[in-house]
């Protein structure tokens, strides 16, 4: 069956369709349908199913005589360490974390908070956690206190597990200090701890509450799987809001297994036993989807990767780890494919490793522009596939199903939607636009498995993100086009979050945090084009009448404060000082407008512009820092 069918299937024949996939999953008790929809435009999946996560992604394959195969494999040039362990492995490995866990009282429907490096602990505590029916919620190690605070009160968990340190390329980042101080800002209080300590840097522990990872489970004993509802939340993700106030995205645990064991032989076209490797994080969706659970359930072998794509210990670090561990299909961002193209324009490096054992490269988390796709193609001889989702949707909203059926490559484009994803290309007023036109990209409901079914806790702001703009369907917040042959194309966002290195990062929150300083006034950050990163944070600085201190001074300070607040993932470098900002005359400030003067694109004078001249002054204060060129 071929995907033009399949696709139709999914959208005319919802629930047979996924309750055909759900065989790939075993069931505590199995689904008697897939879709409920007594609650829309709140839909659940698998409601009425019992089924457990860890299960599915270690138990079964040990059960089935493969406890020998390796499960997971740590590379990390930052360290100069390797290890590869085993299903079988894993499976005690995380058997006694959750025995231990559980003799500390976490049990169902208890949330416990990750913070942790990319090390395989990591990924036995994200287990540990769905075997007892725990939620988790993986925050990145980049993120400050402030950040890590906000998400403790939020979720409000009963433990905490960490690491001492994270590692990157010449320097230690001290995560326990930014835990205690986190700690210290939140209202909630975790009832206790559990430190990783490494090597590198051993911390501090406070008596009573942190717990040393290997003393707290040494003596544990390993708990069995226990079974949750198929609509309950696996985990919660925070990603940034338009309001600075983050959003905690739920995955609901019984579409999240069924989703993504159809991806990964029908999109990324990896069988059991081979290995596959996304060079991301943890602490982002892509990292949850697939490094961890994905490949897991698939009975794959997962490559936790922890350098960078150059000065680890250079730019042919990504060829040595595909030829080393023999990967056969690599899933990145194209920000760490124009970092190795910047350090090795010709290419030269790829010469030197074997690389046959690649049979395609993905890129996705942020727009993949033309030069890098064409470089990567001609470098690796490997087809290189572009696909578009969210942190929301958990998985591919549009992609190029490479293992069930390749589709002709169109360079710009993501390819075509993925089962259950119904996309529209609507107007302001909500009605549909022909092909080539650009518009706001919905998806009619009800979004498939997988995907967000609420924010936790704040169903209203879920309703308000989401469903109200256009009723009938989920707003992604990005704008772009149809093709006649249906290929999507995604141009740009309608909010202002940025994208910076593939996190999305809002501006509001770097607003909030630029408008504390004391001699500011008013500001505003937009995300201006960087050839590295895609983009990057700018923030323009309104100041308080009667301030007569050096602006540099005034810049440098706010730099500072947004990297101690948000911490070094925003990227936040650069900001200037301005008399003004554009707005309409509804006071709305014209952050699009700005975006196209610092980029040297041409723009039409908005029609509700409140003073036209003070584009020429924006345009004059940016043009210092090399913005604002027209070729």
């Amino acid at each position: 069956m071929g995907y033009a069918e399949i696709y139709k299937r999914s959208i005319t024949d919802r629930n047979a369709f996924w309750m055909d996939q759900a065989g790939a999953i075993d069931w505590v008790t199995p689904p008697t349908q897939a879709l409920f929809d007594d609650r829309a435009p709140i839909y659940e999946w698998f409601a009425d199913a019992e089924v457990n996560t860890c299960f599915n992604a270690l138990d079964r394959h040990v059960a089935a005589g493969r406890g020998d195969q390796v499960a997971v494999i740590h590379d990390s040039p930052v360290t100069g360490t390797k290890t590869h362990i085993t299903y079988a492995q894993m499976l005690d490995r995380v058997s006694r974390l959750a025995g231990a866990l559980a003799a500390k009282g976490v049990s169902k429907g208890d949330r416990v908070l990750i913070y942790m490096p990319m090390v395989p602990e990591a990924l036995v505590a994200m287990l540990a956690c769905a075997r007892l029916g725990a939620i988790h919620s993986v925050v990145f190690g980049g993120f400050a206190a402030r950040e890590l605070a906000t998400r403790i009160d939020d979720a409000q968990p009963r433990a905490i597990i960490a690491a001492s340190c994270g590692i990157e390329p010449g320097r230690v980042v001290h995560y326990k200090p930014l835990l205690d101080g986190a700690i210290d800002m939140a209202t909630h209080k975790p009832d206790f701890c559990v430190i990783f300590q490494r090597e590198q840097e051993r911390a501090e522990l406070i008596p009573g509450r942190d717990h040393d990872w290997d003393a707290f489970q040494k003596d544990a004993t390993p708990a069995d799987c226990v079974p949750v509802k198929g609509s309950d939340p696996a985990y919660i993700l925070y990603t940034s809001g338009t309001t600075g106030q983050p959003k905690g995205v739920i995955r609901a645990t019984g579409g999240h297994l069924v989703a993504l064991a159809w991806t990964m032989k029908n999109l990324y076209n990896v069988n059991p036993g081979e290995v596959f490797w996304t060079a991301s994080d943890v602490g982002w969706v892509v990292g949850h989807s697939y490094i961890c659970y994905g490949p897991l359930i698939h009975g794959a072998t997962t490559l936790v990767f922890e350098g960078k794509p150059v000065g680890t210990p250079d730019a042919g670090t990504f060829w040595r780890v595909i030829e080393e561990h023999r990967v056969v299909s690599f899933f990145t961002a194209p920000t760490a494919f124009r970092a190795i193209k910047r350090e090795d324009p010709q290419g030269k490096l790829v010469g030197d490793y074997d690389l046959s054992s690649l049979r395609v490269l993905y890129l996705a988390g942020e727009r993949a522009d033309p030069d890098t796709i064409l470089w990567a193609q001609d470098k690796l001889g490997v087809p290189v596939i572009d696909h578009w989702w969210q942190t929301e949707t958990g998985w591919a909203i549009a992609g190029n199903p490479m293992g069930l059926e390749p589709l002709p490559v169109k360079i710009g484009s993501p390819s075509v939607p993925m089962p259950g994803h119904e996309i529209h290309i609507l107007d302001e007023g909500g009605n549909p636009l022909p092909p080539g036109e650009l518009g706001a990209i919905a998806i009619k409901l009800p979004l498939p498995p997988g995907t967000l079914p609420n924010l936790w806790n704040a169903e209203d702001r879920f309703r308000k993100s989401y469903l109200t703009t256009f009723p009938g369907y989920y707003e992604t917040g990005d704008a772009g086009y149809l093709d006649e042959d249906g290929y999507v194309y995604i141009m740009a966002r309608t909010d202002d979050v940025i994208n910076v290195a593939g996190h999305r990062l809002s501006t509001g929150a770097m607003e909030e945090v630029l408008a504390s300083h004391p001699d500011v006034g008013e500001c505003a950050v937009i995300g201006v084009s960087d050839e590295l990163k895609g983009q990057l944070p700018l923030g323009l600085l309104c100041l308080n009448a009667g301030v007569t201190r050096d602006h540099a001074e005034v810049t440098a300070e706010c730099v500072k404060l947004v990297r101690e607040r948000i911490g070094p993932v925003a990227a936040f470098k650069h900001a200037v000082v301005v008399d003004r900002l554009p707005k309409t005359r509804s006071g709305k400030i014209l952050r699009a407008t700005m975006v196209k003067i610092a980029d040297g694109e041409p723009f039409n004078m908005p029609a509700t512009i409140d003073d036209p001249a003070i584009l020429d002054e924006i345009t004059a204060a940016l043009k210092p820092l090399g913005l604002a060129a027209r070729d």
